[in-house]
């Protein structure tokens, strides 16, 4: 798979937390000590290092991973697994969304999370692998995440599920709360209330593969997180109380952009690095 981008850059950081915290450009420049000139230079992506870390602080940011996101210093090392999960990168609009598959290698049993816009490459794994899909989680029903979930469904006759805060849209979805636990074989599926930046965006934490696995959807991305004008402080809080918690060597599996660990997101993350 060809290299994806990161999800957010330095403005998009910014923008996210400034309207999560419903700070106006005025109030921002004020509480950072900067002048309106500075701000708008940043807006447009010149990297300043003194009005950048000054405007991270405002924001409850870490002004060093913040210059390091600008300066497009990282980009996260990606993990291997040998065998039993997949991941697909598929086109939206000018952007792209993500899809994932796990599944037990003794059993066959497999489980995908979303569908993109396109399952194509999905089912085609299912089949080439010799799989039998027993779920489909959606981590939200957000358009780009369910756009091809009527396919899938009828495809593989597998149930889909989706949290009973955000109900999927499709005849005869099953619900699950928080805490859930599922099975496939020897790998093991737990559900997390991660929400913020939808009612119900869920967490699953996978176990039974080569490292510790959290399918986030956008909960979370490479340096950045999913965002919400509304929901801000919930979704930061979610993420910090239940996926930063996970076991360091946790994969992180964003709906957008690269694979992460949370290793990396403590050390990279604007939102999260301390």
């Amino acid at each position: 798979m060809p290299r994806i981008p990161l999800e957010d850059n330095f403005t998009d950081v910014i923008g996210k937390a400034q309207r999560g915290l419903r700070l106006s450009d005025a109030d921002l420049t004020t509480k950072a000590g900067i002048s309106a000139a500075e701000f708008a230079a940043l807006q447009q992506g010149e990297i300043r290092d003194r009005p950048l870390r000054a405007v991270a602080r405002a924001l409850q940011l870490n002004p060093a991973a913040l210059l390091s996101l600008a300066r497009k210093e990282w980009y996260p090392e990606q993990p291997l697994f040998p065998r039993g999960f997949a991941m697909f990168n598929t086109a939206h609009d000018d952007m792209t969304v993500n899809s994932y598959l796990v599944w037990d290698a003794k059993t066959r049993l497999a489980a995908a999370f979303d569908t993109g816009t396109d399952a194509t490459a999905l089912l085609d794994t299912i089949a080439a692998e010799k799989l039998t899909l027993r779920m489909i989680f959606l981590t939200h029903t957000h358009e780009d995440h369910v756009a091809d979930l009527t396919r899938l469904a009828t495809a593989t006759g597998a149930p889909v599920w989706s949290s009973e805060r955000e109900p999927a849209p499709f005849p005869g979805a099953q619900t699950f709360a928080e805490n859930a636990h599922f099975h496939l074989g020897e790998l093991a599926i737990k559900t997390l209330l991660t929400w913020g930046h939808s009612p119900g965006q869920t967490t699953f934490y996978v176990t039974g593969l080569s490292w510790p696995l959290a399918i986030v959807g956008d909960s979370l991305f490479a340096a950045s997180m999913g965002g919400s004008r509304e929901h801000y402080a919930d979704q930061w809080t979610n993420n910090r109380e239940k996926i930063f918690r996970l076991p360091a060597d946790t994969v992180l599996a964003p709906g957008h952009g690269p694979l992460t660990t949370l290793n990396q997101e403590r050390r990279y993350n604007p939102f999260f690095a301390r």
